[in-house]
C-alpha cells in the first residue's frame, strides 16, 4: 500500500494538473470504486459534475481532493489505485474506472484500479479535513505536528516500537516500509517495547522516519512493480536505496551482517541482526 512518499508524490502531480479545473463530466465504468458513495454510482456522476477543484490535500497516507464550494472528494488508494492524465480520445487502459473531464478540454483525469480495494467518495464539507479521517493522526511534514507530545504518547503506551509507527492515529504516513528503514537507522530492534525507550530514544526514531521518508519523496517513492505510479506514469526508484526492507540475505549497509526478515503482524520485518540487536524481553 503507499505510504506517504508515494501520496505525497501522487499529490503534487494532481496538485499541478487539476487545480482550478471545473469537471463537466464524469463516468464510473464500475461500481465498486465508488461504493463508499452510498447513493451509487449515477449519484457520484451527478454531485461531483459542475463543480471546480481547489489544490489536492493530503494527510499522512490520506489523500483528498477538495472543490472550491467546500466538499471534497476523498480518495483511497488501496493497493492499487492510480490517477493517469489522458485525453479523451486515449484508449482506456486496463482497470480504468472512473473518467473526469474538464471543461478547459484536456488532458482528462482518470482513476484506474486493478485490485480494487482502493476507491473515490464525495465528503460533504471536507474540503479543509473530511471527517471520514478526522482521527488521523498529523504526519512529521505536518507544520503543526508536535514532536515532544508524539514522543511522550509513544512512550506511555504499552506496546512494540514498530506497531506505535504503524498506528496512523499516533503518528501518520508510515508503513511497513518505511517502519523497517526507520528503524534501521535508529539502530532499534522492532520489538522494542516502547515504555523501556528513553525520550532521545524514541525522537531519534520519529526523525529517522522522517529523513527516510523525505529522501524517497525526493526519489519519486519507492515503486515494486506497475501499480505504483506517478499520474504521469513514472515510477518512483527509492527502491534502490532501501537498507533493509526487501533484502533479505544481502550484506547491511552499515556492517555487512546479512539482513534478516522475520514474520510481525502478519507481515514481514526486514532488520540487520547485528545493528538492530533483540530486546531481553520483548
Amino acid at each position: 500500500m503507499p505510504e506517504l512518499p508515494e501520496v505525497e508524490v501522487v499529490r503534487r502531480g494532481l496538485a499541478n494538473s487539476i487545480t482550478g479545473r471545473r469537471i463537466v463530466g464524469v463516468r464510473v465504468l464500475h461500481p465498486r470504486p465508488v461504493r463508499r458513495h452510498l447513493t451509487g454510482p449515477a449519484d457520484f456522476e451527478l454531485q461531483t459534475t459542475g463543480r471546480t477543484f481547489a489544490e489536492p490535500r493530503r494527510r499522512g497516507k490520506y489523500l483528498w481532493l477538495p472543490f472550491t464550494d467546500g466538499d471534497a472528494i476523498l480518495a483511497h488508494l488501496g493497493m492499487s489505485g492510480q490517477f493517469r492524465l489522458a485525453d479523451a480520445d486515449a484508449s482506456l487502459v486496463p482497470n480504468t474506472r472512473i473518467i473526469f473531464a474538464f471543461a478547459d478540454g484536456e488532458p482528462g483525469l482518470r482513476f484506474i484500479d486493478q485490485r480494487m480495494f482502493g476507491g473515490l467518495s464525495l465528503s460533504p464539507g471536507g474540503a479543509e479535513l473530511p471527517p471520514e479521517i478526522a482521527h488521523i493522526g498529523r504526519d512529521p511534514f505536518d507544520p503543526e505536528f508536535d514532536l515532544a507530545d508524539t514522543v511522550a504518547r509513544l512512550r506511555r503506551r504499552n506496546t512494540v516500537i514498530k506497531r506505535a509507527l504503524l498506528d496512523q492515529q499516533l503518528v501518520s504516513g508510515v508503513g511497513n516500509i518505511y517502519a523497517d528503514e526507520a528503524l534501521w537507522v535508529a539502530r532499534t530492534h522492532y520489538a522494542r517495547p516502547t515504555k523501556t525507550m528513553s525520550r532521545a530514544q524514541a525522537v531519534s526514531v520519529i526523525t529517522a522516519a522522517a529523513t527516510v521518508m523525505s529522501s524517497a519523496l525526493a526519489d519519486g517513492g519507492t515503486s515494486f512493480d506497475a501499480l505504483y505510479v506517478n499520474i504521469n506514469g513514472s515510477s518512483g526508484y527509492f527502491g534502490r536505496s532501501l537498507a533493509v526492507y526487501g533484502r533479505e540475505g544481502k550484506p547491511c549497509p552499515r556492517c555487512g551482517t546479512p539482513i534478516l526478515r522475520e514474520p510481525f503482524m502478519n507481515r514481514s520485518s526486514y532488520r540487520c541482526p547485528r545493528c538492530q540487536r533483540r530486546p531481553r524481553r520483548s
